[in-house]
Formats: structure tokens, sequence, C-alpha cells
């Protein structure tokens, strides 16, 4: 007989498990508490470095006076877009055109009823709409006929809204509003109709190609030296930003572009490039300086806000419309 004590462990009896156990949880508990705390330093690591970058990006945005990712961007889409309508199918560039001129022509028309001129933005959208087809079909002649057209269309559409009580008030002026509308079917539909006749000529997609890569080196190159070196106001009254060493680095562009888009793309001598080069950097910088005259006057920062980081499609074809005439004389004698 074996003798056993009430309580006391059978020899027999595995050992009790509940030590180890304990044991595991803690050490769980601790990895677990570990991986938290590794956790929360990677996430207040990248909130530190997303606070930075937002520090940054409002440093660049207040010295650049845009947000440049957005602008990047947007640029690039616009630009591979443009590509795309000129290289592959011509006929697309009225469709490309045609949009451009949609949205430049109804915001500067809004921005310009904000400031009290009561122009029609409908009939203005229906005849710069008409101005693409038929200076893509019927060269200068059909622009000049359509420009006249839509002129009379507008026109008489403000004449018969005149007849309104409404639109006979103290504050409203009909020859006021009847000017407002040529200006804008001239400033955009007329300028940027000859991009459209230029593009449907033989080989003209290139010389488009050509004048618009020249005006996007000139705003480039006025807006990476104006960043680094300017300090003399250019026109202080109009464009506080725009300085005399900006002016200076848009010439260098200006030149350089022209001069290898030339001999590249045109196949042209490099003198043509030159007067190209040197032509454009004078219309660029006088339709800079018309928008931002024209938004001092509005009392806006931009004409509209629909394209992130740039403002308005005027803000981005403020250079290039009264360049399209530049290009399109060259083209016609040179090209």
């Amino acid at each position: 007989m074996t003798d056993s004590t009430p309580g006391a462990p059978d020899a027999a009896s595995p050992p009790d498990p509940r030590p180890a156990s304990a044991a595991r949880r803690r050490r769980g508990a601790a990895a677990r508490a570990d991986v938290e705390a590794r956790i929360h330093d990677v996430e207040s690591a990248l909130l530190d470095l997303e606070a930075r970058a937002r520090e940054m990006d409002a440093r660049i945005e207040a010295r650049a006076g845009r947000n440049l990712p957005k602008a990047i961007f947007f640029g690039l889409v616009l630009g591979l877009t443009l590509l795309f309508s000129l290289i592959v199918v011509k006929e697309l560039f009225m469709l490309f055109g045609a949009v451009l001129m949609v949205f430049t022509v109804y915001e500067l028309a809004s921005a310009l009823r904000f400031a009290g001129r009561d122009i029609p933005r409908i009939p203005l959208v229906i005849a710069s709409l008409a101005v693409v087809p038929a200076a893509f079909y019927l060269g200068a002649e059909g622009l000049w006929w359509s420009f006249l057209a839509g002129i009379a269309f507008v026109s008489l559409w403000r004449i018969v809204e005149s007849v309104r009580p409404s639109m006979r008030g103290p504050g409203v002026s009909l020859p006021t509003d009847l000017a407002a509308g040529v200006f804008v079917l001239a400033y955009v539909a007329l300028l940027g109709g000859f991009a459209i006749v230029m593009t449907a000529e033989e080989g003209g997609q290139w010389w488009t190609l050509a004048y618009l890569i020249t005006v996007i080196s000139i705003d480039t190159g006025a807006y990476a030296s104006g960043l680094a070196f300017g300090k003399h106001p250019m026109a202080p009254r109009i464009s506080p930003k725009k300085t005399w060493e900006g002016f200076a680095g848009s010439v260098v562009a200006a030149i350089t572009a022209g001069i290898l888009l030339a001999w590249l793309m045109l196949g042209e001598e490099w003198w043509v490039g030159l007067i190209l080069g040197l032509a454009l950097v004078g219309t660029a910088t006088l339709g800079d300086l018309t928008e931002s005259l024209i938004k001092r006057d509005l009392g806006i920062k931009d004409i509209s806000t629909w394209l992130p980081g740039h403002g308005g499609f005027l803000d981005r074809l403020d250079s290039i419309l009264p360049s399209t005439i530049v290009a399109y004389v060259l083209f016609t004698l040179l090209g």
C-alpha cells in the first residue's frame, strides 16, 4: 500500500501548465505593446512629415503664388492632351481648342459680369464655338466672317435684352456692355482662332506646337529666374511679382527654345528661330501684363478657380493668345 496524504500532489500527475501560460501571456502582452509603440512612432513620424510637407508647400505657394504640385499635374494633363490632338489626329485640335475657348470665354464673361458689365454668356459661348470649325475648314477668311457674325449675334441678343425694364436701370450702360462682348470675342475667340487656322494648314501643326512650346518656355524661364533672382519690379502697379530679372530669363529661354525648335522641329534656319523667340517674348510679356491689368481693374486674384494650381483658363492662356498672331504671321511668311 502507498501512503497518500490528502492534498499532496500525485507523483505520477503532469506539472501544472498555468505558470507557463501566464509567462506566455506576459510575453504576448509585451510584444503587442512593443508593436503598438512602434506603430505609434511610425504614425507620429508620418504626421510630422505631413506637417513639414504642408509647411513647405505653404512657403512655396507664398513665394511662387500658386500650388506647384497641382499646377504641374494639371499642366501635364493639358500638355499631353495637346500633343495627342496635334500629332495623332489633327482634327482633334478643333475639340481641344473648342473646350479651351468655351471655358475661357465663359469665365472672362463671368468676371466682367461680376464687375457690373451685363454681357450674355451663353451667346458668347455659342459664337466662340462657331469660330472653331469655320477657322479650321475655311481658313482666315472663315475666321473673320465667323467673328463678325458672332459680334452681330451677341450684340443683337444684348439689344433685345435691353427691352426688359430691369435691363434699363441707371447703372446699365448698353454701349459699354456691347463693347465688353466684342472685347471677349476678340480677345479669346479671334486670337485663339488663328491657332486653329494655322494648325489646319499643311505642316501648320508643327508651327503651332513650336510656338506653344516657346511660349511655355518663356513663362517657365521668367518664373524660375524671377523666383531665384527677382528683385526689381517690372510693372509694380500692374503685376508686382513680375521682375526685370524674370524678363531676362524669359528672353534667354525664348531664344534658346526658338532656335532649337526651328532647327529640330521646323527644319528652318537658326535665324528663323531667333526671330520667332524674340517676337514671342514680346507678345507673351504683353499678354501677361494685359491679363494682370484686367484682373487688377476687376479687383480679383484669378479669373476663376477651375484649374487647381493655375487659377483660370485665361490665367494659363494670357501669354499664348496674343502670341498666336505673331506665330501665324511668321508661318505665313516663312513656313
